[in-house]
């Protein structure tokens, strides 16, 4: 009796059940439909206000050019009128002078002595001339630092154009709120996400020497030459990197030297800069998280809080970023990847990376390779198109050589940041990476 009084009931239950799916499927789909309206709407938005902006750009151009040249125009007109005065004036003196000239040739030829002596006087007379007796005419360059200023003007907007231009890029837009990728889980997944991070010398505190392109950071004891800039730390030995992060973004930081005490932070843009506060520390403000990597120990801070933090002590962090989902984790990096702390919160400004250097130490941002694990069906599959799109086989064999001698030329610090790869990356993996860097074919 038991049985068939379930019987109902759990045919009900199955018979609910893809309706609820159902029910559970149509709420998606609407969330997905509102999400694709929020995308075009700020998409809307955003080439709305950009076109807004360039106009009022090339409005503001267009007037600053119509006021050079009014301002030339004008310079012109008092210049030529004050030239043109003068030239009046010397041709007034001519024709005077020319006049007593006559008057005298012909007084010398009277034979009468009283007249000439009554006569020569007036006209040897010679009024004093209000005007040099020379006139030097400038090298004709009259114009010539208005063009040398504006072509200047240009060069900086230009250099202007080319830095933002970086910054404004979709291609690390993810739309992920709805459907989060899954957090990398091995050295090879966060491999994907690598970027090659230099550090702004601008930001650099004095005694920060950068070198290896400005991956590398090592404190000296003396002050290096840097000129002033209000973006440079004045007390505290940190430095920021060139270009901002955001997106999903993974980095290795590898330290050196007596000690090898670093700061492994990321930061806001308008962290203080100057004097000893602690609002200019990472880790010591609302503005960056950092990881306070010893000798012996890991310790997290952030806004003046600090968290020990355990796990296997390694010179080489890596930290993973995935700004629009608020995710910031530090990794030890040896054989393996082991999570050291990981921070969920919501960022809102674009991140920098930041290290902060102690006495006898070095940093640096290691070169990683976002093709290495890739999975060999896909090379498979991707190696022929690009390759019998891009190049001929004798083309191939003449980059092919090329890559051997680029290999030939690789310093022993690039060979050294790959012995720390887990798996050694397949022979096209190498070629493929260096073909394009060679030919700068797009995959």
């Amino acid at each position: 009796m038991r049985k068939q009084s379930s019987d109902p009931q759990s045919r009900s239950s199955s018979w609910n059940e893809p309706k609820q799916r159902i029910q559970d499927r149509e709420e998606d789909v609407k969330l997905l439909q509102q999400e694709v309206e929020a995308i075009n709407g700020s998409a809307d938005k955003a080439v709305e206000h950009s076109e807004k902006i360039f106009t009022q750009l090339i409005r503001l151009m267009e007037k600053r050019c119509s006021d050079v040249k009014q301002q030339v125009r004008s310079q012109q007109e008092t210049e030529v009128s004050r030239v043109k005065e003068l030239q009046e004036k010397l041709e007034q003196e001519i024709t005077e002078l020319k006049r007593k000239d006559a008057e005298l040739k012909k007084l010398s030829h009277t034979e009468d002595h009283n007249q000439f002596l009554h006569n020569y006087p007036s006209l040897s007379a010679l009024s004093e001339s209000t005007h040099s007796s020379s006139i030097k005419i400038r090298p004709l360059k009259y114009f010539e630092d208005v063009t040398a200023a504006v072509s200047e003007l240009r060069d900086k907007l230009q250099d202007v154009l080319r830095e933002k231009q970086t910054n404004i890029s979709l291609t690390e837009t993810e739309v992920d709120v709805l459907l989060p990728q899954p957090e990398p889980k091995t050295r090879t997944d966060f491999c994907r996400y690598s970027r090659d991070i230099t550090l702004d010398s601008n930001t650099a505190h004095t005694q920060l020497l950068l070198s290896e392109g400005n991956r590398k950071a090592t404190y000296m004891n003396q002050s290096q030459t840097y000129s002033r800039h209000p973006d440079r730390f004045t007390y505290w030995i940190q430095v920021l990197s060139k270009k901002s992060l955001t997106g999903r973004c993974y980095w290795e930081v590898k330290r050196r030297g007596r000690g090898g005490r670093i700061y492994v932070a990321v930061t806001y843009k308008n962290i203080r800069r100057a004097g000893r506060s602690r609002e200019c520390v990472f880790g010591f403000n609302d503005k960056s998280w950092a990881l306070d990597c010893d000798s012996d120990s890991y310790e997290f801070f952030h806004n003046s809080v600090s968290t020990l933090v355990s796990g296997p002590l390694s010179s080489r962090v890596g930290v993973y970023l995935d700004h629009s989902a608020g995710i910031l984790s530090f990794y030890s990096v040896t054989d393996t990847m082991t999570l050291l702390h990981r921070v969920q919160t919501t960022f809102t400004q674009p991140l920098y990376a930041g290290l902060n250097v102690f006495d006898g130490a070095s940093a640096e941002f290691c070169r990683l390779k976002s093709f290495q694990g890739a999975a060999p069906s896909a090379l498979r599959k991707r190696r022929p198109a690009w390759l019998r799109k891009h190049l001929s086989q004798e083309l191939k064999d003449e980059q092919l050589s090329k890559v051997e001698t680029l290999q030939a030329r690789r310093s022993a610090h690039a060979e050294e940041s790959v012995k720390g790869e887990i798996g050694e990356p397949c022979v096209w993996q190498t070629v493929a990476v260096h073909v394009i860097e060679v030919c700068g074919v797009q995959v």
